[in-house]
């Protein structure tokens, strides 16, 4: 694509100040020598090193955040030092862009935004209506449901694991699928040996990781994401655009895709047994009632995260900081 990628120091999920400090370093250098028309960060260490780097190196920056992750699931010291720091990071972008009106609320009402005029709701940063294009439901008598994302406790695979245990032994057609990598560098990582255990159970199966969701997701009958907490998880949104019903749970980010009852079903986090109701009230559904839920999905991503809707929106910005136009 024409791209130049630049290795970048960042320990993704580390508490070691001097290795933050050494990422920052790292971002000023490099802005200061590239000197960019404008920087968009992602995810939390980017949003806070890279936003005070920008303005070190007197550039406009704009903070996406992508999610608010660990920093607002868990209540620790660590969480409350980011807090801190994304206090002091987000005086300085030119705009702070949030996935989702909880993020947004939730920043707005524990003071961590020293400019409130800045915040703006991008709803999700998008799908490719084209490249996820609608896909009927599998007519079988098996059932196939697959969670798509990293391994992580925080997005619910314990729960996910416990109500396949449950569910399996009375409804032997239902099969749990996991998709995505294991051992990642996180707090919240589920290890290969873990997974391991499940598959000699007999609970899930295990399909690796792939750089092409899209046969995984039109071999499902049901994406399930029982998260804790997202930002928009782009998983639902591919899911919904080729017309599989989600099961997820009603936290902020899921609750942006899927609309209960609509195009699939909300359920409690954190509970096996909420997830079991619901993923067995999926496998009792009708054809006629999961493809109606199919086509529902597909009208909901076309008219709320239309891809092309959100790429007018950098361009919008763009121009305005930059007078550059496209």
């Amino acid at each position: 694509m024409g791209c130049h990628c630049i290795d970048l120091p960042v320990a993704s999920k580390g508490t070691n100040p001097i290795d933050d400090l050494q990422t920052l370093h790292a971002l000023y250098r490099h802005y200061r020598d590239l000197r960019p028309d404008i920087v968009f960060h992602y995810t939390i260490k980017p949003n806070i090193y890279g936003s005070i780097a920008a303005w070190l190196a007197r550039t406009p920056s704009v903070a996406v955040t992508t999610g608010l992750g660990y920093v607002f699931i868990q209540k620790s010291r660590t969480a409350n030092i980011a807090k801190l720091l994304y206090r002091f990071a987000f005086r300085f972008p030119h705009e702070v862009w949030f996935l989702n009106r909880d993020d947004e609320t939730a920043f707005r009402s524990q003071n961590l935004l020293a400019h409130p005029e800045r915040a703006r709701l991008l709803h999700g940063e998008g799908v490719d209506l084209i490249e996820f294009a609608f896909t009927p439901l599998p007519e079988r008598r098996e059932f196939v449901f697959v969670l798509i994302g990293r391994l992580l406790w925080d997005k619910g695979i314990g729960e996910y694991v416990e109500a396949a245990r449950r569910l399996r032994m009375h409804a032997p057609e239902a099969r749990f699928q996991l998709l995505g990598p294991a051992g990642v560098d996180n707090p919240s990582a589920i290890s290969r040996e873990e997974v391991a255990t499940w598959e000699s159970e007999g609970v899930i199966e295990y399909l690796g990781e792939t750089a092409d969701v899209r046969p995984y997701i039109a071999n499902a009958d049901c994406v399930v994401l029982p998260s804790y907490r997202e930002g928009v998880p782009r998983t639902l949104m591919e899911a919904s655009a080729m017309g599989r019903p989600i099961v997820a749970t009603d936290v902020p980010g899921c609750r942006e895709v899927v609309e209960h009852g609509v195009n699939g079903l909300l359920c409690e986090a954190r509970n096996p047994d909420a997830l079991a109701t619901s993923l067995a009230r999926m496998l009792d559904l009708t054809f006629a009632q999961r493809a109606a839920m199919a086509s529902n999905g597909r009208k909901k991503i076309a008219k709320e995260f239309d891809e092309r809707v959100v790429v007018q929106r950098y361009q919008k910005l763009i121009r305005e900081i930059t007078g550059l136009t496209f």
